[in-house]
Formats: structure tokens, C-alpha cells, sequence
């Protein structure tokens, strides 16, 4: 097992994506994963909700760093207005692989998805991972490009006592009956071993995961589906004390959306 280290990064007024990025390379640093946050889609309701949602932050970046780099102080001071930080050990090989398997999952062919308004009738918030209203109504407003690109979703997950064993049977029928069908795709996990601002001590995030979906349409019909919601109403709500789900968008060393089909590698957000 690897231990790394994962960030979330409001960047401080006139500073760019692509000029924090920058900064990095030049202290030697190139992250595991480096994304621009695109939306919350389900928020914590116990867990590091104060300094993750209480100072209405506006979260740009998530980065994934390996155990032997860190940010310095100096680009902290210049370039990151607030700071959530999870260390979590994780597989080496998964983390070795990341960078081929990303690459073959962002050029992969994808079946369009979509989503059914008429589910998302069916639930009016999305605290229990469900299709809502205004879901379905940010993505049927977003352009095109966005809407059918893919996107991967940070997990943050805390188990009630004894709600492990289940949240692992929830994995085994969520790959069996509807992960292929939505083209969701475990890229990586890990156990978490201390989570929080700076000045925090473990606040009781057990697992995170990183996921792959082939674009945000594919999720929000996932989260609609009646096959998923019995799965999930089955296995998964019961096994969790709290969850945090955040959709992100990887991105080049020039801060622009990463697009593997196309020939400039890159495509404004």
C-alpha cells in the first residue's frame, strides 16, 4: 500500500488553474490526479461540513499527490485561499496504472445516456444519491461538450458500525447488475487514515474512491434507474454514517479540460 495524500484547492483571487499548475511543476511536482472541481453532487451532512460547506467556499481543484511530494509553504502562501486535505493508503499497482488506464477510459467510445426527467420527478433531493429535478435540469443546460464529457467522481465514504461488510456487497451487486450498463468504473480506492484542514485532527472518513463515469449524463441516469436504487436503498444507505460525492474534470498542465479524442488534447471548461 501506497499513502498519498488528496487536496482540495480554492485558489486565491488571479490565480489561474493553469498558473497553480504551473507553480507546481516548477517545486518538481506532478500530481497522481489534478482536476477542476466541476460540482458538488452530494454534500456531507456530520463530517467536515463546516470547513467544507459552512464558509461557502468555492472549491477550483482536486489534486492527488504521491507520499514523496508536498506543497510547499511558499506556493501555499501565493496561490490557495482554503485547503481540505485526506491522506489514504491505496494499491501501487492501481497507482502506477492510473495514467494508462485514464488515458484509455477518456478515448473510450461511449453510448450516449439520458436522463429521465420523469425519474427525476421521483426525488427532491440528493442527499440519498438520487436523480433530482435540478440535476437533470443543470445537465440538459450544459453545452454539449461538457454534458457528454467524462467526468470522475470523488467519494468521500464513513461506515455506521458493522456497515463495511455491506458497503462491499453494495460494490459486488452494484458491478454485477448496473456499473457496466452506466460505464461507472472504480479507478481508485483507498483507506483513509487522517482527513481535514491543517489545523484538524481525524475527523472519521473511512474509504474514498475515485470513479469513472463516461460522462455526468451517464450518472444522473444511473441515480434514476429503478435496478440502481434498489441496490442502493438495499446495501449502500444503511451501510453509511455520512458520504461526500464531488464530480471533477481532469485537466492538462494547462489547466484545460482533458479531451483524449481530440487532436489538441484540450477543451475549455
Amino acid at each position: 500500500m501506497v499513502l498519498c495524500s488528496l487536496h482540495l484547492i480554492a485558489l486565491k483571487d488571479g490565480i489561474t488553474p493553469a498558473s497553480f499548475l504551473a507553480s507546481l511543476r516548477e517545486a518538481g511536482i506532478k500530481p497522481i490526479v489534478q482536476a477542476r472541481v466541476f460540482r458538488w453532487m452530494i454534500l456531507p451532512t456530520q463530517l467536515s461540513a463546516g470547513h467544507l460547506l459552512a464558509r461557502n467556499i468555492h472549491w477550483d481543484m482536486l489534486l492527488m499527490l504521491s507520499p514523496s511530494t508536498q506543497i510547499s509553504e511558499s506556493v501555499r502562501a501565493a496561490s490557495i485561499a482554503a485547503e481540505w486535505t485526506a491522506s489514504a493508503g491505496t494499491s501501487s499497482k492501481l497507482l502506477s496504472g492510473y495514467a494508462a488506464t485514464n488515458a484509455a477510459l477518456l478515448n473510450s467510445a461511449v453510448v450516449p445516456a439520458g436522463v429521465d426527467l420523469d425519474a427525476a420527478k421521483k426525488a427532491d433531493s440528493s442527499k440519498n444519491l438520487e436523480l433530482t429535478p435540478e440535476l437533470a435540469s443543470f445537465i440538459s443546460s450544459l453545452p454539449a461538450h461538457l454534458a457528454s464529457h467524462p467526468v470522475s467522481m470523488l467519494n468521500l465514504i464513513s461506515f455506521n458500525p458493522g456497515g463495511q461488510a455491506q458497503y462491499v456487497k453494495y460494490g459486488q451487486e452494484f458491478s454485477a447488475r448496473v456499473g457496466a450498463r452506466y460505464g461507472g468504473r472504480v479507478k481508485i480506492v483507498g483507506k483513509v487514515t487522517s482527513s481535514g484542514a491543517e489545523d484538524t485532527k481525524q475527523e472519521g472518513w473511512d474509504e474514498i474512491a475515485f470513479v469513472h463515469y463516461p460522462s455526468i449524463a451517464h450518472f444522473a441516469a444511473m441515480a434514476g434507474d429503478k435496478d440502481y436504487q434498489e441496490v442502493n436503498h438495499t446495501y449502500r444507505l444503511g451501510a453509511l454514517k455520512d458520504t461526500f460525492i464531488i464530480c471533477v474534470l481532469e485537466v492538462t498542465d494547462d489547466g484545460e479540460v482533458v479531451d483524449g479524442t481530440r487532436k489538441e488534447n484540450k477543451m475549455k471548461l
